[in-house]
């Protein structure tokens, strides 16, 4: 199995269907309020460093990055898609994800999940990548509905982070 991450500076049908699955999955998890996933538009706005992975031709996992402050960052739109998920394309999309912040100098990368159980395993693997939970950060309120994390420092890059075109 060979991955392809590369980031995504305009919209496909491919990528727009995949973004709105992600937004169909969550449907029900929580409230409108306390949902938080971006649109495609959103996404690909300027300062947002958009990201999608790729098998076999096939969008397979997304991520992103959007700014908080100067040296802090919000992961955003992770997915897998659900036909793939327990591969480990996930954590393969968070540890890129972790060193392209690493490379660019951000010291603290943070996020909001949902507490629903549909979102543990999530959590989990947030957790096993050196995530703590945190409080609301940015434009977040407190929820009973969210889960915050954050890790600081994030770690320097992996040694083969230069296997990853940018």
């Amino acid at each position: 199995m060979s991955i392809v991450i590369e980031r995504v500076e305009t919209s496909t049908s491919a990528l727009s269907d995949f973004i709105a699955a992600h937004h169909a999955d969550m449907q029900g998890t929580a409230p409108p309020e306390s949902q938080h996933a971006l649109a495609i538009e959103r996404l690909l706005a300027p300062g947002i460093r958009l990201f999608a992975a790729t098998l076999e031709g096939r969008i397979v996992a997304s991520g992103a990055l959007a700014p908080v402050d100067e040296d802090h960052e919000e992961l955003k739109s992770m997915r897998t898609d659900p036909s793939v998920r327990g591969r480990g394309l996930g954590r393969a999309m968070l540890a890129f994800l972790i060193d392209d912040a690493a490379g660019r100098g951000i010291r603290r990368l943070s996020l909001e999940t949902g507490r629903h159980d549909f979102f543990a395993p999530a959590r989990a693997m947030y957790a096993k990548a050196g995530f703590v939970e945190c409080g609301a950060f940015g434009r977040y309120l407190p929820d009973e509905n969210s889960a915050f994390m954050t890790l600081t420092p994030v770690p320097p890059r992996s040694p083969d982070s230069a296997l990853h075109p940018r």
